[in-house]
């Protein structure tokens, strides 16, 4: 039975008729292609966006000097220059209430190979209920839903008694650097909630995730004798394969923690960039893969940084070319560590109580095999923060689509979620 009073009737009628605008935001946002180091038209479509809707707006830079210092920093191999996030600002109208950020990614993964497409993934399709396109599900859709909840409390004819930020950030599938840039320009609030596409969950646990690259040398030859030459990327499989048993090693059941327990291979060791040689004729001297791998809460970026490089060091002392001249194992982007977290919080069961008065029923658990920007406000800020968003398919892949209604219900779930965590003011 609901227990909504008229204000909140009013304020999911209010979303509902808002439908047309969402969609239209969240597909000019998925028309932008915004791959790593190409933010910039994301952010001013958000930008516009925000200033239309009467929201104060700062963009975020990447102060390198101060944010490089902070124990949440990732290095990377690329420049900053020119590259902000934006932040919405909607100072509150009364008093009495708690704080709320809503933070979204806009940096999308690239959607090669394109031929894998049913159509181009910078054209949005909306198609039998579901919005088509790279980053539709993650997570645009979800960032138009946040916006115009906040939207639909004020046209409803409310203010709120807290402040209420809107964080559009880059970075978040590489570094999680944008994030804590927002955070390390004094962005943080009492409760922080983020649309990422794991449906209508609250997520309580996240594993940790770490990049890393190795870089082999080789002796290079002409193919007429390659027993001459020591062959870069041939070398490369007996490291892959090492790390491979690490793998295997970090997915036994019985070292699993118990938000873990009973899923199978929860950790994943990633081989997503490979380079080496040029020239078929030629035995290549050179080779460099990139790795991604997940990690246990409870378990720190120092501690696996070490047994991976253990893990390398003790696979080159079985090959007499790699003993004497070693693999080099550099560290980049992701070195974010997992945690879990309790439901039994005020903001988790703020969003579980609102979820409940539109279904009926409670929001299940995520139990998340990948990273969030869950990371920076957990470690680092001063709220309670959890996921909570649509129903995408495909993400990081083909045809990545996210569906309509799910998007709707995460905008009326967030907006019950202001009106019952901020307060609002007539």
């Amino acid at each position: 039975m609901s227990t909504m009073n008229q204000q909140e009737k009013r304020i999911i009628e209010t979303v509902n008729n808002l439908r047309d605008e969402i969609l239209d935001f969240a597909s000019r946002l998925v028309a932008e292609p915004s791959t790593l180091g190409n933010e910039s038209s994301v952010i001013n479509v958000m930008e516009e966006e925000l200033r239309k809707l009467s929201f104060e707006t700062f963009r975020i830079p990447f102060v390198l000097d101060e944010l490089s210092k902070h124990p949440g920093f990732a290095p990377v191999d690329w420049v900053y220059n020119d590259r902000e996030n934006i932040v919405g600002i909607r100072k509150p109208s009364g008093h009495g209430g708690r704080s709320i950020i809503f933070n979204g990614h806009l940096d999308v993964v690239s959607p090669e190979p394109i031929d894998f497409w049913d159509r181009d993934p910078f054209k949005p399709v909306l198609l039998d209920g579901w919005l088509y396109g790279r980053g539709a599900g993650d997570m645009k859709a979800g960032i138009a839903a946040m916006t115009y909840a906040v939207h639909a409390v004020e046209k409803s004819g409310f203010g709120f008694n807290a402040p209420v930020t809107i964080e559009g950030v880059i970075e978040e599938e590489c570094s999680g650097n944008g994030a804590l840039a927002c955070l390390n320009a004094g962005y943080d609030a009492e409760a922080v909630l983020i649309p990422e596409p794991f449906g209508p969950t609250i997520l309580t646990s996240q594993v940790g995730v770490l990049w890393f690259k190795i870089s082999i040398l080789g002796v290079a030859s002409h193919v007429q004798s390659t027993s001459s030459g020591t062959n870069a990327i041939e070398k490369s499989f007996l490291i892959i394969s090492a790390l491979r048993s690490l793998e295997t090693e970090m997915n036994e059941p019985d070292k699993f923690p118990w938000p873990y327990r009973g899923m199978e291979h929860p950790l994943n060791l990633n081989i997503g960039i490979f380079h080496g040689g040029d020239w078929p004729s030629n035995v290549p001297a050179s080779a460099e893969f990139h790795c991604r791998l997940s990690y246990f809460p409870g378990v720190s970026f120092k501690e696996i940084q070490h047994r991976i490089i253990q893990v390398v060091m003790k696979a080159a002392e079985k090959d007499p070319w790699l003993r004497g001249n070693p693999p080099r194992v550099d560290f980049y982007g992701f070195r974010s560590d997992g945690h879990s977290v309790s439901r039994n919080t005020p903001a988790l069961e703020t969003i579980n109580h609102c979820h409940k008065e539109l279904t009926g029923q409670d929001a299940g658990d995520y139990i998340s095999t990948c990273t969030t920007d869950l990371r920076t406000f957990h470690f680092f800020g001063k709220g309670e923060s959890t996921c909570y968003g649509s129903l995408a398919e495909n993400i990081h892949a083909a045809n990545e689509r996210v569906n309509v209604e799910s998007v709707m219900h995460v905008a009326r779930v967030y907006a019950l979620f202001l009106r019952r965590w901020c307060g609002l003011a007539e």
